[in-house]
């Protein structure tokens, strides 16, 4: 933050968006693995949304846009500390929106669903009819709603968990 500070003058928006996971039984899962995960995930967007406020009171306010994860919501075997940490940050998120609300910073949440950040042209075709939108999602996606969520005009918008997944986790999957 002292960084920003020093180049910028000041910080209007912070985008929390940080994650790992295992994919490990709960039965293998040591401690030191649980609390990485979490400090990386959840602890992390506590830590950096505080220092980040504490710049925004002072400045009249600012916006802070969480990124946790449809697995938030929905789950997957052996899954456990990643969908912890991300139902974490949705719960964390509207509890930080009401206590910075005074020092008008609101704070909104993004759930993205499959997103796919490496070749694009080699996903499959069962691969985008699994979303009612017809395709797996995009990094632009997710950005275009932290640009509509910082937007000052939609301040009213505050302790929002926006789920953005094509449908997917409202599409009825039967396998054939």
């Amino acid at each position: 933050m002292e960084k920003t500070i020093e180049q910028y003058e000041m910080i209007n928006i912070l985008v929390n968006n940080v994650g790992i996971g295992k994919w490990k039984s709960p039965y293998e899962t040591t401690l030191e693995e649980w609390d990485e995960i979490i400090n990386t995930n959840l602890r992390s967007v506590f830590l950096c949304s505080r220092e980040a406020a504490k710049i925004m009171k002072e400045q009249g306010g600012g916006s802070i846009v969480n990124i946790a994860s449809t697995r938030a919501i929905m789950s997957e075997p052996n899954s456990e500390a990643y969908a912890a940490s991300k139902g974490g940050i949705v719960a964390l998120t509207h509890a930080l929106a009401s206590s910075f609300s005074q020092d008008h910073i609101q704070v909104n949440c993004i759930s993205p669903g499959w997103i796919e950040i490496n070749d694009y042209d080699q996903l499959r075709k069962i691969d985008h009819t699994q979303h009612i939108s017809g395709r797996v999602g995009k990094p632009m996606d997710i950005a275009k709603a932290c640009l509509y969520l910082t937007d000052e005009d939609n301040s009213f918008i505050n302790g929002a968990n926006i789920i953005i997944d094509g449908g997917m986790t409202r599409k009825m999957i039967y396998e054939p």
